[in-house]
């Protein structure tokens, strides 16, 4: 059956319900660093990708979308954001990232702050944006709580998985959290690791209710997987030597699965990074030192450490992380730029798409769900008016566990109104 397909998803204002659906003759982005595909097809049936390339056929009965002359991806993995858990910084009643008042921390759990009704979803939604790694911010102790994997759909429903990894401060806003010095913030992580081991190997004998306590009983309760390995560990650092230091903490903890984030040095380490296997979600274009932190800051960082071996993929830590995820096939697409500069390093095509797609899956423990179009991973589709890391292509259409998402936002609704104003149809202020 075919049909108009894009423009019925431009004018939804409800996500319609999942269906088998055939994209065909598009360039078809698998999203794992492979090329793409000329002409290609994605078949999504059941909310999951059944396949996508050349060659595929087209099942009976599908509702087909002709792509040809467009691309056709999967849906962008945002790295690292605060998306959804805030909504305008300086309200604070709309700002749920920390908490300055409560005693605990890393049993924090951000959920409950995520609104999908906020309006940064929906613009980075109609923007490609599919799925977001959440993070909460830390304040009063380096340990932030635990984060979550999102989903940027038009429901209530957004939650992908809960507990998806716990974040901490290192570096300069770890030192400020963590007792106003280096040494005292790894002082204060040591000890809090130790009390989860603690907890962990005897609960019940566990005190953390005292006030001699180092650690909450809750908040040992909840760093108790991340030193076993069962729950990922963001920390977010900048320096070459806070990363060397946080890469030895492994010898200490082996279990640690330990993930990067931002690591504007990390060039400069590279090798250790690698020998480590400790995947980063970098900052794209961080080139400045606008801190002590990052004085070796350079737009070829990214692209030096793939060079390198390192397993890196964006992310907006820093970068207006409570909006600004639709940004990310921009700044993929200037670590292709780069490529062309003398002097400097980026990533090819491919590299670049896989930085924001399959990239930040991986690294949050996600690739076999999402990230990719390979069989079996979640319907989370975009058709492209073109290349999807060019400033002139735009998302035409956006599917998300297989549904149809729509592409309205407020400010869409805002253009509309006021793009072509008549008589009666503006607020009383505006007629004449």
């Amino acid at each position: 059956m075919q049909t108009g397909f894009g423009v019925a998803v431009l004018a939804a204002s409800t996500p319609l319900a999942a269906q088998t659906v055939a994209i065909t003759g598009g360039t078809v982005v698998i999203g794992d660093g492979s090329a793409p595909i000329q002409g290609g097809t994605v078949v999504i049936r059941n909310g999951r990708v059944v396949a996508a390339g050349s060659g595929v056929a087209v099942p009976a009965g599908a509702q087909t979308v002709d792509a040809t002359g467009k691309w056709v991806t999967p849906g962008i993995v945002a790295g690292f954001t605060r998306l959804g858990i805030i909504e305008v910084d300086g309200v604070a009643a709309t700002n749920d990232a920390s908490g300055a008042q409560t005693p605990w921390s890393a049993a924090i759990d951000i959920v409950p702050a995520v609104n999908p009704r906020a309006t940064p979803i929906a613009i980075n939604r109609a923007g490609g944006v599919t799925r977001a790694i959440v993070a909460p911010a830390a304040e009063a102790t380096i340990f932030a709580g635990q984060g979550a994997v999102i989903d940027t759909g038009a429901d209530m429903d957004a939650v992908t998985r809960r507990q998806a990894f716990q974040f901490v401060e290192f570096g300069e806003t770890g030192r400020s959290e963590g007792g106003g010095s280096r040494p005292a913030l790894f002082l204060q992580f040591r000890a809090a690791l130790d009390a989860a081991q603690r907890y962990a190997r005897n609960p019940a004998a566990y005190d953390g209710d005292s006030k001699d306590s180092i650690l909450p009983r809750a908040d040992a309760a909840a760093l108790a997987p991340v030193v076993s390995g069962e729950q990922r560990l963001l920390v977010h650092v900048e320096r070459a030597s806070d990363i060397l230091n946080v890469l030895a903490l492994k010898r200490e903890f082996p279990g640690l699965k330990l993930v990067l984030v931002g690591a504007s040095e990390g060039w400069t380490v590279a090798p250790q990074i690698v020998a480590a296997g400790v995947p980063v979600i970098a900052s794209a274009l961080n080139d400045l030192p606008s801190s002590f932190e990052t004085l070796a800051a350079t737009q070829s960082n990214i692209g030096r450490m793939r060079a390198a071996g390192v397993e890196v993929s964006i992310g907006t830590i820093d970068d207006d992380d409570p909006r600004m995820a639709i940004r990310s096939p921009q700044y993929a697409g200037n670590l292709v730029a780069l490529t062309r500069l003398p002097g400097a390093t980026g990533l090819d095509w491919n590299q670049a798409f896989a930085a924001i797609s399959s990239g930040p899956a991986e690294a949050i423990g996600l690739g076999g769900e999402i990230g990719s179009l390979r069989p079996g991973r979640r319907g989370d589709v975009v058709l492209w008016s073109g290349d999807p890391l060019e400033l002139s292509s735009a998302a035409e259409a956006v599917w998300i566990d297989g549904v149809a998402q729509p592409m309205e936002t407020r400010q869409t609704k805002l253009r509309d109104r006021y793009a072509t104003p008549t008589e009666g149809a503006l607020p009383k202020a505006y007629e004449r």
